[in-house]
């Protein structure tokens, strides 16, 4: 799991069945000073994110899959929350 920045949208006129109607976003793995690390996800969207948001992403194929009821199916990533704000500990 981790934080990161919707940096676009990826667009496939042909999908497998079940991203069929699924928005896909291409997220930036943010660092912990809030910094675009170069790592991307493209992710599955089921919050209703968009460019610029900051999210919540599960990065394991397992937890993506039971999010989207998928059993079996060809998922890594899913976007589960959008941040509002996020303190560290000193």
């Amino acid at each position: 799991m981790y934080i990161g920045k919707v940096i676009g949208t990826v667009v496939a006129t042909i999908k497998i069945s079940h991203l069929d109607r699924r928005k896909l976003l291409l997220v930036d793995q943010l660092d912990l000073q809030g910094q675009e690390t170069g790592y991307y996800d493209i992710a599955v969207d089921v919050v209703q994110a968009g460019p610029g948001d900051t999210v919540l992403v599960i990065d394991e194929g397992n937890g993506a899959r039971q999010i989207l009821g998928l059993d079996p199916g060809a998922v890594r990533a899913v976007v589960v929350g959008v941040v509002d704000e996020v303190a560290l500990g000193s």
